[in-house]
């Protein structure tokens, strides 16, 4: 039950950090361009990644399950660390934190400056809708086809992607904007723990590990990485910062 709960958690967060940027982009390029290129680019983006779910899910059912829990625990690893790099740098300052409103800004001015070459399709919005929904969209499938492959749930990954996305479009189509107050930048600390933690549950019972409690030992390894990485964050913060002569 345990590991079904954080599996839901982790897919469900990580779809809507994904998401979030994803809307970020898509409305600025909306509102000034207009939604239908825009939207055409969504949905073929869309197409595209359940295309890519609905291809690699039943394919790797055919790897050995320690095989494919090795393999797939070791990219957990490197993608999840890759996240929690990040959300440690910005948590102690050494990295910016992203701000949601002045990325819209970026975009609507990257829009606007665009200048449209037809009254039919408009290429750039649809583009631009497309790249942002599949280049975000396509962690949010890594994520789910491995969890879903790797503990036979992949309905109960898909289901979490799929809450996660109606529901930062959903308040993003009563705000109208983009979604400044979502703690996306806590969110993606907390995913990278998330993530890193199955990764190394995962390739070790891949390698052949026993854990004590056997899935209730992903608890212990969520609280151990956390600790880790909180003591990690305050060190930084009392680091002072090297200091960067101007060219």
């Amino acid at each position: 039950m345990s590991s079904n709960v954080l599996l839901f958690l982790t897919t469900f967060f990580a779809s809507a950090v994904e998401a979030v940027e994803a809307l970020t982009i898509v409305l600025a390029v909306g509102v000034v361009r207009g939604w239908r290129s825009t939207l055409i680019g969504v949905g073929v983006a869309g197409a595209v990644l359940a295309a890519v779910v609905a291809a690699l899910g039943p394919a790797l059912r055919h790897i050995p399950i320690d095989t494919l829990r090795f393999v797939v625990g070791a990219l957990l690893l490197a993608f999840g660390m890759q996240w929690l790099r990040k959300a440690i740098l910005r948590a102690s300052g050494y990295k910016p934190l992203r701000d949601e409103g002045e990325a819209f800004s970026r975009e609507r001015r990257a829009a606007a400056e665009t200048t449209r070459e037809s009254r039919g399709m408009d290429w750039y919005a649809f583009t631009v809708g497309f790249k942002g929904v599949l280049l975000e969209g396509l962690e949010v499938t890594f994520i789910v086809v491995t969890f879903g492959s790797t503990q036979g749930k992949l309905g109960l990954a898909a289901a979490a992607a799929a809450a996660a996305v109606v529901l930062v479009v959903a308040v993003g189509a009563t705000v109208r904007g983009p979604l400044e107050r979502v703690p996306e930048n806590a969110l993606k600390y907390a995913v990278g723990v998330l993530l890193t933690s199955f990764g190394v549950f995962w390739a070790g019972e891949g390698a052949g590990v026993e854990w004590p409690g056997s899935d209730l030992a992903i608890l212990g390894i969520v609280g151990f990485l956390a600790l880790v990485s909180f003591a990690l964050t305050g060190y930084l913060r009392r680091t002072p910062r090297p200091v960067v002569a101007d060219a």
